[in-house]
């Protein structure tokens, strides 16, 4: 059976003139997923009963639950969802009156970021809208949500199309009607699609920089080879950043790799004078890398040079990591 998650409002037309219903019908299917959140075709009641089985003959809703979840002491959440090329992970987090998800986009990832567990396992394929929205529609706190972060397993701009796709219905009015700053796009920074990105969407996007020179960058990012980081913020800069759109730039702080003064001088003489955002993320050990992280002193030292030098700055708080769900340490692989 195809989803019907996952389809656009022409799509969800086509479909139910397709199966011998009016095309106005496709708006009543965008209604009942999209704002009414059911998980089967029955729920549709002002859908006659021969049209609902005209429907079911091929089709299902497409929301699926997860097959595994955990809970951590600081009430983050992690979900795990089954998918056509294997299993990825979701996870939820609530912060008083904000309900954060961070979703998946593929299983694994070909940028091999030297510190993430999800570039360490290799890539096995790309989700489509219909698996990246079931992650959203999939979890019992889908009404606690307020943002999504595309900021789990794999690269979004290695897969735009489907990206495109979940901003169009998690935006549209016929969809969830979210307002575009209420997602947030992640990046190594390949440049074409997240080109496509912005000028297609008016939602906030974040780049994962962790390094400000190149040679040192590329040691611990491949990407940075075919998408230098200096090209990357040229191609941002291009773009209006003074209203209610918002870039950030990503950065995990790794003792005396990325921590010290020249790192700090160069990130000014990069950013200052761009409205922008810097996020210090602390690093979280995985198996193999010896990385450390500075302490807390260091952190605040990093995050007070930047900002008095024109550079705003937060550090940004680990969640979950004692249940394996904190920044880079999303994998398929884990034993669950």
């Amino acid at each position: 059976m195809a989803p019907l998650l996952g389809h656009t409002l022409a799509e969800l037309k086509e479909i139910a003139q397709k199966v011998g219903l009016p095309a106005f019908t496709g708006k009543q299917i965008a209604d009942w997923i999209y704002k009414k959140h059911v998980t089967s075709i029955d729920q549709m009641t002002n859908i006659s009963v021969k049209g609902r089985d005209a429907l079911k003959a091929n089709y299902c809703v497409g929301i699926t639950e997860p097959s595994w979840s955990a809970a951590s002491v600081d009430g983050t959440k992690k979900y795990l969802f089954q998918t056509a090329h294997g299993q990825i992970e979701t996870v939820f987090i609530p912060e008083d009156d904000r309900g954060t998800l961070c979703v998946s986009c593929q299983v694994g990832c070909k940028m091999n970021c030297q510190f993430c567990m999800t570039g360490k396992q290799g890539w096995s394929g790309s989700l489509t809208a219909a698996e990246i929205m079931n992650q959203i529609c999939g979890i019992p706190e889908i009404d606690r949500l307020t943002n999504i972060v595309f900021m789990g397993m794999g690269e979004p701009f290695d897969n735009t199309l489907e990206i495109l796709r979940t901003c169009e219905i998690l935006t549209a009015d016929w969809g969830f009607a979210w307002s575009p700053r209420r997602i947030t796009v992640s990046s190594v920074g390949l440049i074409p699609g997240m080109k496509e990105f912005l000028d297609k969407t008016e939602c906030h996007l974040a780049i994962s920089l962790h390094n400000p020179f190149p040679d040192e960058r590329i040691k611990i990012m491949p990407a940075e080879k075919a998408y230098s980081i200096t090209r990357v913020i040229d191609e941002i800069k291009k773009y209006d950043w003074e209203h209610q759109r918002r870039i950030s730039f990503e950065y995990i702080v790794f003792e005396g790799l990325n921590d010290m003064q020249r790192h700090a001088s160069e990130l000014v003489r990069l950013l200052k004078g761009f409205t922008c955002r810097v996020n210090l993320i602390r690093w979280h050990a995985i198996p193999g890398m010896d990385m450390h992280s500075p302490n807390d002193e260091h952190m605040i030292w990093l995050r007070d040079y930047l900002t008095d030098n024109g550079v705003i700055c937060t550090i940004r708080r680990s969640r979950g990591e004692d249940i394996m769900a904190a920044c880079g340490l999303l994998s398929s692989n884990h034993k669950h």
